[in-house]
């Protein structure tokens, strides 16, 4: 009797590992946002594409959220994580001519996809230069919310363009974004000009900036009574959890000056002048002068010690050696010397001390600095400055830009690529901010979460949400 084996057939399903980590909140947010929605109205596809604009943009937004790089091996992102069960995409499909032909595609329409996404931000989530030749350069402007920093508004602009340049064109696009609110606008010192001001104050939008040397020189600075000026109810944040005495104190106080114009017509601008004086700052003055001082002392002594070797052999090397010290140390203004040579020995000599008077004029200034506004008069002077407190929040999401969602470095060759990438990683940074700013909310009155750091509580910023993500995935 023969036998015969049965064979049995074994199907083994492969297990396929991707991270997850952001994905789903950024896939939540862009879709709140209409991202994908408002760039394939404005740059449409042919219905037999595989992918529209707005889902490459979408995708490459996430990229830059979850592993900012140049952009290389876009497909090998998308398989290794989940991008085609959150979005729905085939990874194959991310090559580099599409992603190319997407950024060529939104080029011409950013002005109208940043104001859009902007608007529909305000709406779904609001309450109301190093010279190097061999490189291709640009600047890119942002324009945050005074709530949580969110940034609404972006451009791109040509590298070697001026700064003051571009504040008309940005205040009108931001102007047509807030209405029917009114807004005031925050800036640092390239704000000021005399056709800025006069745009500004004919548009009826109010602005605060910090005043340039040329509007409050040091001797106006140094000229203040800081006993007559009046004290500010204010404390900065980093001071939140230091006992009353050891916080940093402001006082403020106020004049009028004026711009004038290039031609005779021109009506003189007025402007409120708000005289600022920081602790914090006074302190940090006294110290730095401190240090300079003392480094230019031990460098000087050292040059007195080698007076007629081989290094300064004659007077014309003391010299040269006490200009680069100078400058060196940044104690060109109070620096005095004596140099000469010695009639018995030939070797050069030096006799050298620090101008007393400018060391009192200097520190006379510390501590001081000056804000221009055309904010209305019946808002007090601390007021003023507890407004414009809010500027360094833009600061802190450049720093985004060029750390987590890595700006640089660029490989295209293209400018309006160039400008379309600028505008994809900004839309990155919209989402990334709007997500900080949830979980803010979310958890307050609260301001720190466990789990963060670890041994530590720490603030929940963007950065470190997306790495716990990551770090659970």
């Amino acid at each position: 009797m023969e036998k015969r084996g049965r064979r049995q057939a074994r199907y083994v399903a492969a297990s396929i590992e991707k991270q997850l980590g952001a994905l789903p909140v950024i896939a939540d947010y862009a879709r709140r946002l209409d991202l994908a929605g408002i760039i394939d109205r404005a740059c449409p596809i042919r219905d037999l594409a595989d992918l529209s604009h707005g889902q490459v943009i979408e995708t490459l937004v996430a990229n830059r959220l979850t592993s900012p790089a140049p952009l290389v091996r876009m497909t090998d992102w998308a398989r290794e994580l989940a991008v085609e069960e959150v979005f729905g995409i085939n990874p194959a499909l991310l090559n580099d001519d599409r992603i190319g032909r997407a950024l060529d595609a939104i080029a011409p329409e950013l002005d109208h996809i940043v104001g859009s996404v902007g608007a529909q931000a305000i709406s779904m989530f609001g309450h109301p230069k190093d010279r190097r030749l061999d490189l291709k350069q640009i600047q890119a402007g942002l324009a945050v919310t005074g709530d949580g920093g969110v940034p609404v508004f972006h451009r791109a602009y040509d590298g070697g363009a001026g700064e003051v340049a571009q504040v008309v064109g940005a205040m009108t696009e931001l102007q047509k974004m807030a209405r029917p609110r009114e807004f005031l606008l925050i800036g640092d010192s390239k704000l000021v000009s005399y056709n800025n001001v006069s745009a500004m104050t004919d548009a009826g939008v109010t602005f605060i900036a910090p005043a340039a040397k040329a509007y409050a020189p040091a001797v106006t600075l140094a000229a203040l009574d800081l006993d007559s000026a009046t004290e500010v109810n204010y404390a900065a944040q980093r001071d939140a959890a230091k006992s009353a005495a050891e916080r940093g104190r402001w006082r403020v106080s106020q004049d009028t000056m004026t711009l004038a114009g290039k031609r005779k017509q021109d009506p003189v601008r007025t402007l409120r002048r708000v005289f600022v004086h920081s602790t914090a700052r006074a302190h940090a003055a006294a110290t730095a002068r401190a240090k300079k001082l003392d480094r230019a002392t031990d460098d000087l002594q050292r040059l007195q010690r080698g007076l007629g070797s081989r290094h300064y052999p004659d007077r014309q090397a003391v010299t040269a050696r006490i200009t680069a010290i100078a400058s060196a140390r940044r104690v060109t203004a109070y620096l005095r010397t004596e140099t000469g040579t010695d009639p018995a020995t030939g070797k050069p000599t030096l006799h050298w001390w620090f101008d007393q008077a400018a060391l009192d004029a200097e520190t006379a200034t510390d501590g001081w600095y000056a804000l221009l506004t055309n904010l209305p008069a019946d808002l007090d002077p601390a007021e003023v400055l507890i407004r414009y407190k809010g500027q360094e929040v833009v600061e802190r999401r450049y720093g985004t830009v060029k750390g987590p969602l890595a700006v640089a470095p660029m490989f295209l060759k293209s400018n309006r690529r160039i400008a379309a990438l600028i505008t994809v990683i900004c839309l990155a940074l919209l989402i990334f901010c709007l997500i900080e700013r949830q979980v803010r909310l979310a958890i307050a009155p609260q301001t720190t979460l466990d789990g963060l750091y670890v041994g530590r509580p720490a603030k929940p910023t963007g950065r470190l949400i997306f790495e716990a993500w990551l770090d659970s995935a």
